[in-house]
């Protein structure tokens, strides 16, 4: 309600459209705020933010292609500008932010290649995010899709090398999930340690579920159990978070042609 009064107050401020588009999106009117970042474009052409925004929600809609589009474009306009804090829209609990607008643009093109299965483009920008990772959750989310990316390229020295900045005993703000996926690649956790829903196990969380499930179907695969990933898939998508990052790439992994 506050970013909607805000926006019908003054709809041509910038960060107005920015917040009306994502309490929207928190909504899951995601197609309504790719409406709205592109009404915002027409009011602020070639505006990184808008462009970070909108690529961000057109993956959540599976329409990567424009995804692509609007977040390469957005590393150019984005290039050589002073990176800093992109405050949350959903703040975790410590109430501090935890990727800044660089790091954003990247990692979500990286995502969006990953997703039509363009590893070598989708390495490309997790190597080039490792210059805006401030911290220990930036370092934990972009290391889980290094590993994975190169685990696809049958690169597992590579893929092994990734981990070794993350340890253990590393305080993570609000990234758990992947912080423990990385945990099982190095065998620290098993992966029946990461899907025990029993007890006040993190996974008792649906949308853990999703992420970390989406991490050990994985490593199934990559594993030669090929049986135990495809269950693991379908117990994936068969869950209420469809705009999840690990629902969408286990939707496409599960139906490869759906993707653009």
């Amino acid at each position: 309600a506050k970013a909607q009064a805000a926006y019908d107050a003054n709809p041509d401020d910038l960060e107005n459209i920015i917040w009306l588009g994502r309490r929207t999106s928190y909504l899951w009117g995601y197609h309504e705020a790719i409406g709205i970042y592109t009404e915002g474009l027409r009011k602020f052409p070639d505006n990184f933010k808008l462009l970070r925004h909108r690529g961000h929600r057109y993956i959540s809609v599976r329409a990567f292609g424009k995804a692509i589009a609007d977040l390469e474009r957005a590393t150019e306009l984005i290039e050589g500008v002073q990176d800093y804090v992109e405050l949350d829209g959903a703040p975790n609990k410590y109430n501090i932010p935890t990727s800044s607008n660089h790091f954003n643009i990247w990692y979500h093109l990286g995502l969006a290649y990953y997703l039509i299965g363009d590893f070598e483009n989708a390495l490309r920008c997790y190597e080039k995010n490792k210059d805006f990772v401030y911290n220990y959750d930036a370092l934990v989310a972009n290391t889980d899709w290094l590993y994975m990316i190169n685990r696809r390229l049958g690169r597992e020295q590579e893929a092994t090398a990734v981990l070794e900045p993350v340890r253990n005993d590393m305080n993570i703000l609000e990234n758990d999930a992947y912080f423990k996926r990385i945990l099982m690649y190095k065998g620290e956790i098993t992966p029946e340690e990461l899907l025990d829903l029993s007890g006040d196990s993190d996974l008792a969380n649906e949308l853990n579920l999703v992420t970390q499930g989406y991490g050990v179907a994985n490593w199934y695969l990559y594993n030669g159990q090929t049986e135990e990933a495809q269950v693991l898939f379908k117990r994936i998508v068969d869950n209420p978070y469809w705009s999840a990052f690990g629902y969408i790439a286990g939707e496409a992994e599960l139906n490869p042609k759906s993707v653009e």
